[in-house]
This record gives structure tokens, C-alpha cells and sequence, in this order.
């Protein structure tokens, strides 16, 4: 891999800058990305926007940027990290905002100059997907603090990535207006991206890395945006009433699993009720993978107390009922020899409470369990 430091003029970054919205931001004579289609937008407020011009014109060092060689064809580099500091400084020279009264166009041209010689550390990195991704993440715990599908982006460039990142990365995007309920974290950060990555990279049984490298170079995301779309409708038709511990779930590996099951979303719904009100499930989210699987270890079921516990190895003098059945020689038990067990079991409709509460050695505890 290739790692180059070099000194980058202002003046030469905000040549040619174009701010076209959602179609992406260049610079650098056209050759920089600087924002790509539906990437990030600028976050900067004023403080920190103004505090970039000023460090410029006072002389003082900017921290170091980081580009990469683009592989989309269409520009040569991509900016990696330094996007809101470089947009600052177009957006200045550009006149588009101005520091106490005073635009770009209004100090004098020594004033000026100044601004536009000001010399900025940029390193550009050129090599395969998994050397990018190894500088990334070191740069990462440097400080630069981007999320891993943002280091990916850096990485898979191209149109495929762009029309994704329409579908997935735009605050108020597509992905949002159909199924932000159903997920967690921040379109722009690439949250919405990444989910729906794992979760079809997962039914094709590779990493998120694999599937974005074999379709770096398609010219059109929409596989995933229908795969998406299958998922949220998936979802909305088995369970039709929404409640807040559907946020946040793996929908997307639920259905690569279950997804061709047939369900009566009324009796579904039945069930999602009376558990909810349930107080041995002490995990509610789990509910539904419940129901499509059957594992009670979904809900982590309530277990019994100490004292509960206790109570019950008392009541049977140590002795496990199973090793008396089997007539075992030993069947006098230690309290840290034995594991609590419901009588009748929690699926059958017996309740964690003491009148339900056995103690049974280790052994036959484990036996019963894997049932």
C-alpha cells in the first residue's frame, strides 16, 4: 500500500468547488470528492465553521486530512476524513458566509492570499480493499472516530455505493420513511446501511466487506433496497401492531430464517399480548423471535430467588427426586450441588413462584433442559 504525505495549497482544494446538494460535492479541480451523492451532509455550526477560517488565517495548524484514491472513474480522490473542515474553507472563498462582517471577498488581497497559500497536510492512501481498511481503522483509533460502514464506504466506492447510500444514507431517505421504527441509529452516520448489509450478507453466508466487493462495480443498488423493502413488509404483515420493543431487532435475520414459514398474524398477535403482560418473560423484545422459533431462551424466562431456592432444597432434604427415581446411590445433594427446575414446566403454563420450585441435581437438571 502507498501512503503519501503532501502539502495541498486552500487555493488548489477550492478550485473548481460545486456544491450540488444531493448530487455530491467536489473540488480540487474537479478531481476530489469532497462529498459524495447522499453521503453525510455538512454538520458544522457556526462555531466550529468559523474557528476552521480563523486557525487558516491566523496561521495556525489544521489537523491532518486524509484522501484516498478513487476507484469510480469519475474522480481521482475521495476525501476520507476532513470533509466539514474542507466545505468551511470552500464554502468561505465561495462567499457563502462571512466572520465578523467581513466575507472573503471583502479583506484585502494580502488578507487573502494568505488564506488561499495556506499550505494543508493530506495524507493519500492507494491499495487494495484490505490495506485501506487496515489504515482506516488505525486512523480510526487516532482519533478520527468513524463508524466501520464509514470506513467501508472509503473503501467501495463507485456507483453502486452511491445510488445505496441514496436509499440508506440521506437523512429523511427512503429507508427511514418506510422502517425507522424497526431500526436503530442515524442515517448519516450509515446506521441504516449497515443493518441492512449484515442482514443480507448474512443470508448470503459472507461478511458485509464481501458482499460490498462484489457489487462495487454495478451500476444500480436496488437488489438491496427490494431486499429491504421485502424484510419491513415481512414484518409489518406477521405483526401488524407495532410496539417499541420491535425497535432495534435483527428483522433481517429473522427473515432470512423464518421468512417462508406460514403465520396467522392474529393468533400471532394473540400471543405477543399475553406474553407482554407476562411477568416470568423478563425480556419482551425477545418475544418474537420467540414465537417464530419456539426457544424460550429468547425470553429469559424469570428465575427463581435464593431464597426461593432455599426453600425448596430444604423442603427435600438435599435429595434430587430424579436420582431417587433412578434409585442412585447418592441422592443427598449440597445446596451448590443443585439447580432449581419448575416443577410443571414455564411453556406448560407453570409460573416461577415457591409451589413450583424444584431442586434437582446438576445432571438432571441439564438432561431435562436439553428436552
Amino acid at each position: 500500500m502507498i501512503i503519501n504525505l503532501h502539502e495541498i495549497s486552500v487555493r488548489e482544494v477550492v478550485a473548481g468547488y460545486v456544491d450540488s446538494a444531493e448530487q455530491g460535492v467536489v473540488g480540487y479541480g474537479g478531481r476530489l470528492n469532497i462529498r459524495p451523492a447522499f453521503q453525510r451532509e455538512f454538520v458544522y455550526k457556526e462555531k466550529e465553521r468559523n474557528a476552521v477560517i480563523e486557525t487558516v488565517m491566523k496561521g495556525f495548524p489544521l489537523n491532518v486530512m486524509y484522501w484516498v484514491k478513487s476507484e469510480d472513474g469519475e474522480r481521482e480522490f475521495e476525501l476520507l476524513d476532513g470533509q466539514q473542515r474542507t466545505i468551511s474553507l470552500c464554502q468561505y472563498v465561495a462567499g457563502d458566509f462571512s466572520i465578523d462582517s467581513r466575507a472573503f471577498h471583502n479583506l484585502t488581497k494580502t488578507e487573502q492570499d494568505k488564506i488561499l497559500d495556506y499550505k494543508l497536510m493530506i495524507y493519500i492512501c492507494e491499495g487494495n480493499d484490505k490495506e485501506k481498511l487496515d489504515w482506516f481503522e488505525i486512523i480510526n483509533i487516532a482519533g478520527v472516530q468513524l463508524k466501520k460502514q464509514e470506513l467501508r464506504n472509503a473503501v467501495y466506492t463507485g456507483a453502486w455505493l452511491s445510488d445505496a447510500k441514496r436509499y440508506f444514507s440521506k437523512n429523511g431517505c427512503a429507508a427511514y420513511q418506510i422502517g425507522n421504527k424497526y431500526l436503530n441509529g442515524e442515517v448519516n452516520r450509515q446506521d441504516y446501511l449497515e443493518t441492512v448489509l449484515s442482514w443480507i450478507s448474512s443470508r448470503d453466508g459472507v461478511k458485509i466487506e464481501d458482499y460490498m466487493s462484489a457489487h462495487q462495480h454495478d451500476t444500480h443498488a436496488t437488489p438491496l433496497w427490494q431486499y429491504y423493502q421485502t424484510v419491513i413488509n415481512w414484518v409489518q404483515t406477521i405483526f401488524p401492531k407495532y410496539r417499541r420493543e420491535m425497535r432495534g431487532l435483527a428483522w433481517g435475520i429473522l427473515y432470512n430464517k423464518y421468512g417462508n414459514g406460514v403465520y396467522n398474524p392474529a393468533e400471532l398477535e394473540k400471543k405477543v399480548s399475553s406474553l407482554m403482560m407476562d411477568d416470568d418473560v423478563t425480556k419482551k423484545s425477545g418475544i418474537y423471535e420467540y414465537l417464530l422459533s419456539g426457544n424460550e431462551k429468547y425470553l429469559n424466562i424469570r428465575a427463581f430467588t435464593d431464597n426461593q431456592k432455599r426453600e425448596a432444597y430444604e423442603r427435600q432434604n438435599g435429595v434430587c427426586p430424579h436420582c431417587v427415581a433412578e434409585k442412585r446411590a447418592k441422592i443427598g445433594y449440597a445446596l451448590d450441588e443443585m439447580e432449581a427446575d419448575h416443577i410443571t414446566p414455564w411453556c406448560e403454563g407453570g409460573r416461577t413462584e415457591p409451589s413450583n420450585c424444584q431442586m434437582l441435581c446438576k445432571e438432571h437438571n441439564r438432561r431435562k433442559s436439553d428436552k
